[in-house]
């Protein structure tokens, strides 16, 4: 699947404030001065993202940890 594809893919989520469709896109976090890209669904027209449970308790949750034990 190339970039283009993997962007345009429906994820099934609506963003509540513009009521369209999410798109899976390239999404910059930043946490304790560090920089995360990560592929999200998120809204073509606000930007809002989503953070889904299992990623919030379970890689982010780790990553945290490790950079605050550093």
């Amino acid at each position: 699947m190339t970039d283009t594809e993997k962007c345009d893919r429906d994820t099934g989520w609506i963003c509540n404030q513009c009521k369209t469709p999410l798109k899976i896109q390239k999404v910059r976090l930043q946490y304790l001065r560090t920089i995360f890209a990560l592929d999200l669904p998120a809204c073509p027209q606000c930007g809002m993202f989503l953070i889904d449970e299992e990623l919030a308790t379970g890689k982010m949750a780790e990553a945290e940890q490790a950079l605050e034990d550093k």
